[in-house]
């Protein structure tokens, strides 16, 4: 027996394969990334593992700020990690629209702008060693207008940190965006 077309059950939309969703991901993240012109500076990458972020500062000499230590300078680590948090806080929220549908990442992608500083107090725990150094970030709280980003860092191992902080930011207005060619002009404070 079968049914009349207007009461068949819709068809089921086949899932996209797992490597082009990784593959949206990833252009997503480089594309937010990319558009930071200090991050290319510093040389941080971001590993995505799912939702979870981890930045890589790989050690390169001008990061030294103390030879004779020697030591990463205090403003390489405070930016790294101020860049950590507003990376996270904005793969936090664009994350969401993402996942959702929201975003349509085939074409010219907006991009939400990024988050401005507030303040940003960075606790130096012990000295940078010249190695690589990671840092992933947890928001505490995020509105529609503020949020709230704590970070930590560590080198080789993750109990034992050199350096973390805790960041206020201003969020950007809902539905503010920006295009992915718009370069460092309007990329937030970064």
């Amino acid at each position: 027996m079968s049914l009349p077309p207007e009461q068949k059950p819709p068809l089921r939309r086949t899932p996209e394969p797992v490597q082009i969703i990784k593959q949206r991901r990833d252009a997503a993240l480089r594309s937010l990334t990319e558009g930071v012109p200090y991050i290319q500076f510093l040389g941080m990458q971001f590993d995505r593992r799912g939702d979870e972020l981890t930045a890589i500062l790989p050690f390169a000499p001008q990061l030294i700020g103390n030879p004779t230590l020697p030591a990463i300078h205090g403003g390489v680590t405070a930016a790294f990690l101020e860049v950590t948090a507003i990376i996270e806080l904005s793969w936090f929220t664009f994350w969401e629209d993402m996942e959702a549908g929201r975003v349509d990442l085939s074409g010219e992608v907006p991009l939400p702008r990024l988050p401005k500083t507030i303040d940003f107090t960075v606790d130096y725990l012990r000295s940078g060693l010249p190695r690589d150094a990671y840092a992933r970030a947890r928001v505490n709280r995020s509105g529609r207008r503020y949020a709230s980003v704590h970070v930590e860092a560590w080198q080789d191992n993750r109990s034992r940190l050199f350096a973390q902080a805790t960041g206020h930011f201003l969020m950007p207005e809902p539905g503010e965006s920006e295009p992915l060619d718009a370069g460092a002009g309007g990329r937030g404070n970064v």
